[in-house]
């Protein structure tokens, strides 16, 4: 039975009244609700329960996953809070924009983001917390995601870099996490109202940060796993006040209306939408959909251009242009020897349509070879974790390809596979190598129930060489 502390209760009576915070109260000590989302970019068929959805998310259901079965390893699903599921849905995004998810480990937001974004565009998906960073970008890397750009920053670096870049933006802010009380003990524990104060000053600052980086007309998610007034429609009133964004409806059902009176007493505070544990939903969350007002293009008027994502047949090096084109000395174009060794590698596999001119995109930094999503200089001072698809590392005269490949080719069919049983494929989640029935030679893809979750390089006689990374061996 968890305690809940007597300034919360004493708090929020006074706000719902007595009998709707008796039954909030009673629902923090209900277990918590699980739900996980298939992921629509990956081929593979999930053989968890389906049959009941959470109301409002495409290719959601309420279930427990593992992350020892191939439908997680392979990046078909990924364990969500029901509730968290909303701020990444409703947030206009489109493919081919360019979108930010500023608060973003450890990757849920982030996921369902590049889902909706279908390969096309860019995310930019960032992470204060250098371990949680890490976790970030295995999660998008299991994904298959390959037009994102994993950075490790703070907001004031990133607005420094990108003004009015984007063109939505979703902000998860770091909250005194009331949502979660009956998820972690530590967030019962750590509560207080002066915490609720200091987070609300610290949501200030980071938006400041994002409304810099929005462009006119862009949209704004701005959402928390709180219930504080201070952290929720107070933020938003502060918001539209500051800034003159509109704040616009959420279509949730199960979801409750914003409180006016708990901000400003602005009417259109009732278009944010307010997730509580007791409606059955999921954890606690508040939702709120911005757009900022539009008009001259802000900052700098190069920066349209010279923050563009790196696309299909487009010149990648503008040769000439830009004033950071002498800040590319440890990127250089594979050699034709070097070109040869990884085409040879690769040869054979199915690549997606928004991928298919990865030879002519490739550059290399030391022996690491990728596909950018964003041109390097244009990161320049920000710690950056991933950009765009790894295509893998060069070794003396071979080329061994990445895990993440494994996982972006994992989205279409292919032929170059081996599908292992399912204790073959325990064994080799132990880092084990195996001899398999197969004709094939060289890399080729391994899957197990048909679901594409590593490299593995065979050999003529059929014994498999384990490539799939320590440090995800169980």
């Amino acid at each position: 039975m968890i305690k809940i502390p007597d300034q919360f209760k004493e708090k929020f009576t006074g706000l719902l009244g007595q009998e709707e915070a008796g039954k909030l109260l009673e629902s923090l000590a209900e277990p918590s609700k699980k739900a996980y989302r298939i992921n629509s970019l990956k081929k593979g068929a999930v053989a968890y329960p389906q049959e009941e959805a959470v109301p409002g998310i495409p290719n959601a259901y309420y279930g427990e996953v593992s992350g020892k079965d191939p439908e997680w390893t392979a990046g078909l699903v990924y364990s969500q809070d029901p509730a968290a599921m909303f701020p990444a849905q409703a947030i206009p995004v489109k493919p081919g924009d360019k979108v930010l998810d500023l608060c973003a480990a450890p990757g849920g937001k982030s996921t369902a983001l590049a889902q909706r974004l279908q390969g096309e565009g860019l995310l930019v998906a960032n992470e204060i917390s250098p371990s949680r960073a890490k976790i970030l970008r295995e999660n998008l890397e299991r994904w298959g995601v390959a037009n994102a750009v994993v950075t490790n920053c703070d907001s004031f670096g990133l607005s420094a870099r990108f003004p009015g870049f984007f063109d939505a933006i979703l902000v998860d802010a770091p909250c005194s996490g009331e949502g979660m009380f009956r998820k972690s003990e530590d967030a019962i524990k750590y509560w207080s109202q002066e915490n609720v104060d200091l987070c609300a000053d610290r949501q200030r600052e980071i938006l400041t940060e994002a409304v810099k980086m929005l462009k006119p007309g862009g949209y704004l998610l701005y959402s928390t796993c709180t219930f504080s007034p201070e952290e929720d429609e107070e933020i938003v009133s502060w918001m539209l006040d500051e800034y003159g964004f509109k704040l616009l409806p959420i279509a949730a059902e199960k979801a409750a209306p914003g409180r006016p009176e708990w901000g400003n007493g602005d009417a259109s505070l009732a278009n944010c939408a307010r997730f509580w544990p007791q409606d059955g939903v999921g954890e606690g969350q508040f939702v709120a959909s911005l757009q900022k007002a539009a008009g001259e293009e802000s900052f700098a008027a190069e920066a349209g251009e010279a923050f563009s994502p790196v696309r299909k047949n487009e010149d990648k090096k503008k040769k000439g242009k830009g004033k950071n084109k002498g800040n590319r000395s440890s990127l250089e174009r594979p050699s034709k020897e070097e070109s040869g060794y990884i085409s040879e590698a690769i040869a054979g596999f199915n690549w997606p349509e928004s991928l298919t001119s990865w030879p002519s995109q490739m550059l290399k930094s030391q022996d690491h070879v990728f596909v950018p999503a964003l041109e390097p200089e244009q990161l320049k001072g920000i710690k950056v974790l991933n950009n765009g698809l790894e295509l893998g590392i060069l070794k003396k005269k071979r080329f061994e390809p990445s895990h993440q490949l494994a996982e972006v080719l994992g989205q279409v069919d292919q032929e170059r596979v081996v599908d292992l049983t399912e204790d073959e494929y325990d064994h080799y989640l132990h880092g084990e190598s195996l001899q398999v029935d197969s004709s094939l030679k060289g890399f080729v893809l391994v899957s197990c129930r048909g679901m594409i979750f590593s490299f593995g390089k065979l050999s003529g006689k059929g014994q498999l060489k384990n490539y799939y990374p320590k440090g995800l061996r169980q």
